[in-house]
């Protein structure tokens, strides 16, 4: 751990890495791989090394940009990931460089009314899942910058297509380093989303019958 309270990896500390990342400029645009600028974790922030990302259908609707509210461009989409983290911001204690973390687009402050209420909602009121937010929470600007130094567009709270991501504390979990990263990626959205659909929304109980249409990662989550 440094001494100013960011904990970094490869000497990158406090400083802005250039890597590649899959940018889409406009509705329905190919998305265009290119070099992008990820700067440092501000307060409560983790920039992430991103190794395996897949992708889902809330990313495709993005990129089509079907919710015209929902446009914000250039963007880095993404929200599928798992990781190893790069560095920490100030005030971040309990992750550290080099954790095996999973991005999470539904993030949970602990702190407000929401989070306190845990049996009623998991929806946090600063970081609950918004197609509609674009910037970081804490300063209301991006991490993302192109070549020419103009901003990069954030999405649900991740921004997985990118080698290096940048997220709120609130918005990652670290998961257990022995565990295959190639597959934690369905833990960030696939998995829940089929759990949550079997044990929060249906109720379903011990013994009941039910049916499921369509076997795919969400399917087989709620067939489990």
């Amino acid at each position: 751990m440094a001494s100013n309270g960011i904990s970094h990896v490869n000497g990158t500390l406090a400083k802005v890495i250039t890597c590649r990342a899959a940018v889409v400029y406009g509705p329905g645009q190919p998305l265009v791989v290119e070099q992008v600028q990820v700067d440092p974790p501000q307060k409560m922030e983790v920039r992430i090394k991103i190794l395996f990302t897949s992708i889902c259908h809330t990313d495709l609707s993005a990129w089509k940009g079907e919710n015209e509210a929902q446009r914000a461009y250039p963007r880095i989409l993404g929200h599928e990931a798992s990781g190893v983290v790069e560095s920490v911001g100030e005030g971040v204690t309990d992750m550290k460089a080099g954790d095996h973390v999973v991005p999470i687009f539904n993030g949970e402050c602990g702190d407000c009314v929401y989070c306190k209420s845990s049996k009623k909602t998991n929806l946090c009121g600063k970081f609950r899942v918004n197609p509609f937010k674009s910037v970081m929470a804490s300063d209301g600007k991006c991490r993302f910058r192109n070549k020419d130094g103009n901003p990069i567009y954030h999405f649900l709270n991740t921004s997985t297509f990118a080698e290096y991501t940048v997220v709120d504390s609130a918005c990652l979990v670290k998961i257990d380093p022995h565990a295959p990263l190639d597959k934690m990626t369905l833990l960030s959205c696939g998995v829940s989303t089929g759990l949550g659909a079997a044990w929060n929304t249906a109720d379903v109980q011990t013994g009941e019958t039910v049916a499921v249409f369509g076997l795919g990662a969400v399917g087989l989550a709620v067939s489990s």
